[in-house]
């Protein structure tokens, strides 16, 4: 070690001690502008493994974004040129619909499951969800039917060769797609629902029917028991669209009734109003619409969600789009009773006696 002392070079005068601090000071500068770079290089990398993510779950080829983009107002040109009956296309005669599927496959869809008198829990206590969803309480319903399965596009085009209701906007020249017969309808809002329960002898379930329909009577957080198993649905792009309605035979409720969680979002008969004993603000409940308030908001484009005097509609499931967890049982979600989705759609109850 003395001779390593004796040896080693020591600034003696100001200017190396100076070189020697710059020297010092440059390379601290390069080793954190090598760090950031690296880092920043990791961060595109993560991104890309993400975007690659993200476009394996789209449901059409990025590519073609361009012609998936619609204007502004586009969708509501879409809506009112499908509801001016000289405007629509021929679609199916009723011995067209009639013929989409066998007898006995016409029977199948059309089952309905006795949903016996009694009580049963309604809603959550569960702190981590939503207050809308909250409290839980009993609730005692009498005997009733519910549809074993969700409203098929076979089934609705047989209603729309029968009254002439405008198609789902999806349809082609008013017909079904290849390949979706036995997907449920979508695109259709509550109105069309309502109607075609009325044209079928029965009704749109409570939201009170459709959960008890679902969970039975001990409070089960899904149709199948209480942890989420992402093989016993389609929720959350996992098919990346709607499936066949009699699919997911093993996430079928106490009552042997499919798709009560994922596929589509279900439209119910009730308008969405809180629980008695919620802590929900009132404000959650409350129709908004949005509006632009004065003209310098228009030239903006800014509007804001003003209060009207209409309710929302409720929508119960979750669907192949959603968040696993909204797929819950007790779950609420809600929308205007115009809209309609690619998500939304619906079955069938009835009185226990039809």
């Amino acid at each position: 070690m003395s001779a390593f002392r004796k040896t080693a070079h020591v600034p003696s005068t100001p200017e190396e001690r100076a070189r020697k601090k710059r020297f010092l000071s440059a390379t601290v500068i390069t080793c954190i502008a090598i760090a950031m770079i690296g880092g920043s290089l990791h961060v595109v990398k993560l991104g890309s493994i993400r975007m690659g993510e993200m476009r394996n779950l789209a449901t059409y080829n990025l590519k073609e974004e361009a012609t998936h983009i619609r204007a502004a107002g586009e969708d509501i040109a879409l809506h009112e040129s499908n509801e001016r009956p000289l405007t629509r296309a021929a679609g199916y005669s009723v011995a067209d619909a009639e013929a989409l599927l066998p007898k006995t496959r016409w029977q199948e869809l059309g089952t309905t499951v006795l949903i016996p008198a009694g009580s049963f829990l309604m809603g959550t206590n569960l702190e981590n969800a939503n207050e809308i969803d909250r409290p839980q309480h009993a609730v005692n319903l009498p005997a009733y039917r519910m549809g074993k399965y969700l409203v098929t596009n076979a089934q609705y085009a047989r209603f729309v060769a029968a009254t002439g209701h405008r198609p789902p906007l999806d349809w082609k020249e008013g017909k079904i797609l290849e390949g979706t017969m036995l997907m449920p309808v979508t695109m259709v809002n509550w109105h069309d629902a309502s109607a075609y329960a009325k044209w079928a002898g029965c009704r749109l379930p409570t939201e009170a029917e459709w959960e008890k329909a679902a969970r039975g009577t001990d409070g089960r957080r899904w149709p199948w028991g209480n942890t989420m198993d992402p093989g016993r649905l389609n929720t959350y792009y996992n098919v990346g669209s709607a499936t066949n309605v009699d699919v997911y035979t093993t996430g079928v409720s106490p009552y042997g009734i499919f798709d009560m969680a994922g596929n589509v979002d279900e439209w119910v008969n009730d308008d969405f109003i809180p629980y008695q004993g919620t802590t929900a603000p009132a404000d959650a409940f409350q129709g908004k619409v949005a509006r632009v308030q004065s003209t310098q908001d228009q030239a903006l484009k800014l509007s804001d969600m003003v209060p009207v005097d209409r309710r929302y509609k409720v929508l119960r499931g979750g669907s192949w789009k959603g968040d696993p967890f909204a797929t819950a049982s007790y779950h609420r979600d809600y929308a205007w009773p115009n809209f309609a989705s690619d998500f939304y759609g619906f079955r069938c109850a009835s009185n226990a006696g039809k």
